[in-house]
């Protein structure tokens, strides 16, 4: 799965490599936890929007919004079917931005947390799919799921699963509410390529979701914590 992560670059940066027309407004954020608004695009027209979404995703036939908190993760292998999904995945498809995300690892009767991201230090997308639920008294929340496939070999020993993470060369396919055949969109989802990426264990401080210091993704010294 995938519980937290990081998008920490210039809003400059994120509107230049995800061609957005406008700048965005964005704070720097080390520890984005499930039910916080997380940064997104989706297509409009022929346009990338962005917009911030709440990270859990509620299905418009939910009772209520609580449902969302446990549905921050979706499997690429079943997503095309699940009740709770599978609508979102044919028409509401959103790229979730990130530069780095963290996994956990069980040694010596505790929990490791590891972060994860390009070589390039750059911000990449996960796979994600959003959806609009309307409660009783008429509020509105657009919430999102990031999307989970099976680890590549630089996860594998930290954790079963990894985010999608997206080619460049495909967001627009992921993007297009045309596009809605599942073996259109299935080849999208695989593992990144592990030459790719980098990984080092970080502070457990990231354990504690109000802690959003840069602090969070640094590489643990030998001597530190």
């Amino acid at each position: 799965m995938c519980g937290r992560f990081t998008l920490s670059q210039p809003a400059e940066a994120i509107a230049s490599t995800f061609q957005l027309s406008s700048i965005p407004e964005l704070t720097p954020r080390y520890n984005i936890a499930p039910t916080q608004p997380v940064p997104t695009i989706l297509s409009e027209g022929d346009r990338r929007q962005f917009q911030m979404l709440r990270w859990g995703l509620i299905p418009s036939w939910a009772k209520d919004a609580s449902m969302g908190a446990k549905l921050i993760n979706a499997r690429a292998e079943t997503v095309a079917e699940k009740p709770a999904f599978r609508s979102a995945f044919r028409r509401r498809r959103c790229l979730v931005v990130a530069d780095g995300f963290y996994e956990w690892r069980s040694q010596k009767g505790k929990k490791q947390p590891f972060y994860f991201r390009l070589q390039d230090g750059q911000p990449f997308a996960f796979a994600g799919l959003w959806e609009t639920w309307q409660a009783p008294d008429g509020e509105k929340i657009d919430s999102c799921t990031l999307l989970t496939t099976t680890a590549n070999s630089l996860l594998r020993s930290v954790h079963d699963r990894m985010p999608v993470i997206l080619k460049p060369e495909d967001y627009n396919q992921w993007l297009d509410p045309q596009t809605q055949e599942p073996e259109q969109l299935e080849p999208l989802l695989q593992p990144y390529s592990s030459e790719a990426m980098v990984a080092y264990p970080v502070s457990t401080k990231v354990n504690n979701p109000t802690n959003e210091s840069p602090e969070c993704s640094e590489q643990l010294s030998a001597t530190s914590d």
